[in-house]
C-alpha cells in the first residue's frame, strides 16, 4: 500500500508563491512517476503537472506552464509543486497522485491519491 501527504497549501494573495509537498511512503517512491492534480468546487478534477521517474521528465498543463514547476526528490520519498504569480483562478484543493510508469495526464490512470491541500488565492 502506498500512503500520500500534501502539505504546502494555504490562503494567499494574487501574485504570492507558494510550494507544494507530498510525501509518499509505502513502497518505493522511485519506481512510481507523480502527478499535480487540482479541483475548484463545481469542476472536474484537472491535470496540473507529472514527473516520470527522473526529473528530467515533466509536462504541464499547457495554461500552467512558465509559472507552475513539478520535481521530485528520490533520497526524501517527495514530489513538489512549486507555484508562482498565483491568480484567484488557481483556487482549487490540490491533490499529488503515483502511478506506475509510464507518464499520462489522465487522473483514472493514477492508483494512489493523497488527501488534497486547499489552496486559495484572493485578488
Amino acid at each position: 500500500q502506498v500512503q500520500l501527504v500534501e502539505s504546502g497549501g494555504g490562503l494567499v494573495q494574487a501574485g504570492d508563491s507558494l510550494r507544494l509537498s507530498c510525501v509518499v511512503s509505502g513502497r518505493t517512491f522511485s519506481r512510481y512517476v507523480m502527478g499535480w492534480f487540482r479541483q475548484a468546487p463545481g469542476k472536474e478534477r484537472e491535470f496540473v503537472a507529472n514527473v516520470g521517474l527522473i526529473d528530467t521528465m515533466t509536462r504541464y498543463a499547457d495554461s500552467l506552464k512558465g509559472r507552475f514547476t513539478i520535481s521530485r526528490d528520490n533520497a526524501k520519498n517527495t514530489v513538489y509543486l512549486q507555484m508562482n504569480s498565483l491568480k484567484p483562478e488557481d483556487t482549487a484543493a490540490y491533490y499529488c497522485a503515483a502511478k506506475t510508469d509510464p507518464l499520462y495526464k489522465v487522473s483514472g490512470a493514477y492508483d494512489y491519491w493523497g488527501q488534497g491541500t486547499q489552496v486559495t488565492v484572493s485578488s
